[in-house]
């Protein structure tokens, strides 16, 4: 657990005891403060108490001489509209944090010399698969390593910082709305799309919370962003005072593949790229006002004239994972790891659960979980990685449903929908063959009885382009049972190596 210094004495408000909040009361105590906690749930009360904490209705405490508000990330800070504990902290004049915004505090306690590496990402998709990939490398390399925030095991609840730690954080837009001096070595924002614009007002709210992983970067601070949208092209536009690297996904990078595989092959091209490890901070031409561009495509990465080969790199499949290996290379480079151990830790990746992740296999078929492509953009990916699938899709429906899907759907040899979205994802895929499945097993048995019928390589994508909060509780939920239906069907676990 990471103490939080700086409230030592004082009253501080935790609204919201899931994951982040217990653990941020656990490490404001721990620092000296005395937390105030409350939840809508009795159950979560009931647990606080147990665990020793002062349990106070917020709505009747007294404001006065609270330090601060520490807000869960599920509770709205500006939309639909505030809750009613931000009412009464800005009426009282109480800062509101979020446990991301109390980790840098702790962190920045420590003297600059002793202070722990960090690597913050954000995006609307790729960011859990980054992450994981990120630390991956960073721990193949020999690093210690702590991975959390929006992923795995809440920020405060890591172990307390070390000067050789690297941090790799996966942090979410609504962890983002609470922060005001979180400064990463390494800030990754890795794609922004329309996503949860209910949270924040509107697509312009979005990006603004979206960058704010930038904000408090000082000149040695590396800015990694993905430009092929607009939104991040602006993002980029905006940012001065630190250094830069770029990163952009083409389908068919500059040259043929075979000048590619002969370019790789060279020792020049690694000896290149290696050589600044002893200077792993100015590896690319990009100190502050300066760029680095990073070019990403199916296989292969193209840094600075140098070609990094993917090719054998099996759980990376596709462009857009093409990109998160661009991400986290650039950050385990900037992190000191040297050409040849960040790329011997992408290729020995094993993948990220319920992220493009091949579960079994049935004879001929293959089958792909996705589960966690909950949003058209992010089911893009996985349909674009294939040029042939029998989709597994719905639930219940993000703005737009698959409509921005219909460029890809000659690659759709038949979907099977499920869940609340079968009727409306049936109207948009008009002549591309569907049918209305209802629920994952159903489904999962109607797509192998289709694809192994046609006796060829197939694959079976489970990518639903919508929440799962209509049939079950989260995505890992309906990841796992798309698992358990496909082990019913009397497949064999993928082997690998």
């Amino acid at each position: 657990m990471i103490r939080v210094p700086g409230f030592e004495g004082r009253r501080v408000a935790v609204f919201g005891l899931g994951r982040s909040g217990l653990t941020a009361a656990r490490a404001l105590k721990a620092g000296g403060a005395e937390p105030i906690l409350w939840d809508d749930s009795v159950s979560s009360r009931l647990q606080a108490e147990a665990e020793g904490f002062r349990v106070e209705d917020l709505a009747k405490a007294d404001w006065s001489d609270m330090a601060a508000l520490v807000l869960s990330p599920g509770a709205p800070l500006t939309h639909p509209k505030p809750h009613w504990t931000v009412d009464k902290a800005s009426v009282a004049g109480v800062e509101i944090l979020g446990d991301v915004e109390l980790f840098a505090r702790a962190l920045a306690a420590f003297p600059k010399s002793e202070r722990a590496f960090v690597i913050g990402i954000t995006g609307t998709n790729g960011k859990s698969t980054t992450t994981a990939l990120t630390a991956w490398v960073l721990k193949q390399a020999g690093r210690t390593v702590h991975m959390g925030g929006n992923i795995g095991i809440g920020v405060l609840a890591l172990p307390e910082p070390t000067p050789d730690a690297v941090y790799v954080l996966e942090v979410s837009s609504y962890q983002l709305d609470l922060t005001a001096s979180f400064a990463p070595d390494v800030a990754i924002l890795t794609n922004i799309t329309p996503d949860h614009l209910d949270r924040h007002g509107d697509m312009a709210g979005y990006v603004a919370a979206k960058s704010r992983i930038f904000h408090a970067q000082g000149e040695d601070g590396l800015a990694l962003v993905g430009v092929d949208e607009p939104e991040t092209r602006a993002v980029v536009a905006g940012l001065t005072g630190r250094q830069l690297v770029t990163v952009s996904s083409t389908a068919h990078p500059g040259g043929s593949r075979d000048r590619v595989r002969a370019s790789s092959a060279t020792s020049g091209s690694a000896q290149s790229a290696s050589s600044n490890a002893d200077h792993p901070k100015n590896w690319v031409p990009a100190s502050a006002g300066m760029s680095g561009q990073v070019q990403a495509s199916p296989g292969q990465l193209l840094v600075n004239g140098n070609v990094v080969d993917l090719t054998r790199a099996r759980s990376l499949p596709g462009r857009h994972n093409a990109q998160n290996a661009a991400f986290a290379y650039v950050a385990a480079r900037a992190a000191g790891v040297s050409h040849e151990q960040a790329v011997e830790g992408l290729l020995t990746f094993p993948g990220l659960a319920h992220r493009m992740e091949e579960v079994a296999r049935i004879g001929r078929v293959r089958f792909i979980n996705d589960s966690k492509a909950t949003n058209a953009d992010a089911a893009r990916q996985a349909l674009a990685s294939y040029p042939r699938v029998f989709w597994v899709a719905g639930g219940r429906a993000k703005a737009g449903g698959i409509d921005d899907l219909e460029d890809l759907f000659p690659r759709v040899e038949e979907a099977f929908l499920i869940g609340e979205s079968a009727g409306p994802f049936a109207a948009s895929l008009r002549d591309t063959p569907h049918r209305i499945s209802g629920d994952l097993p159903t489904a999962v048995r109607q797509a192998w009885e289709a694809a192994s019928a046609t006796g060829r390589e197939e694959v079976v994508l489970l990518s639903p382009a919508a929440a799962s909060f209509d049939q079950f509780p989260d995505f890992e939920a309906r990841g796992e049972a798309f698992r358990a239906a496909v082990l019913n069907l009397g497949s064999t676990p993928p082997k690998h190596g």
